[in-house]
């Protein structure tokens, strides 16, 4: 499955790898020496924690490469006026008058938690490409929708929240 990324997405997982590579891998490969050095490693505890920490690193490296190499890259920019990648959207429920807000992201940013919501999701899904005044239905599955109103887009520059245009 190839997942969908931005090109800053890809900018930050290459930062992570090189992070990982330079700096924690000769850390971690450090500790496992240091606990290695401290005698029996039958019953020593923090050799085997060690070898385990360095063995997650190697792990999320292999992870992130894969993911780069099998990416589709896909462009997060968008209509000034409609909902895109990175945009910040505020949506009215119909249902109950509650107000939300959300980012639309990739994929692996998605944090459901944060407001982070996935331009896969079926929220995201359906906002992509709506405009302000825009009534949506939400398709959940095929037994289950609702619908919002689009109140407000912020416009999200380099995927930070310092530039940010409302419209």
């Amino acid at each position: 499955m190839y997942d969908r990324l931005t090109a800053s997405d890809i900018k930050k997982m290459e930062e992570e790898i090189r992070y990982r590579k330079l700096n924690l891998r000769k850390e971690l490969i450090e500790d496992v020496k240091d606990a290695r050095a401290q005698g029996d490693l039958s019953e020593n505890f923090e050799y085997y924690a060690a070898k385990r920490e360095k063995n997650k690193n190697e792990s999320r490296i292999r992870f992130l490469e894969r993911m780069i190499r099998t990416a589709q890259v896909i462009d997060d920019s968008s209509n000034e006026s409609e909902v895109g990648m990175n945009d910040r959207v505020e949506v009215i429920y119909e249902e109950d008058g509650t107000v939300e807000s959300y980012r639309i992201v990739t994929t692996v940013r998605a944090n459901s938690l944060k407001g982070l919501i996935s331009i896969e999701s079926p929220l995201g899904k359906a906002l992509v490409g709506k405009k302000v005044g825009d009534k949506v239905e939400v398709i959940v599955n095929s037994s289950y929708s609702y619908f919002l109103e689009i109140s407000k887009i912020e416009k999200i520059d380099d995927d930070s929240e310092d530039r940010i245009r409302s419209y």
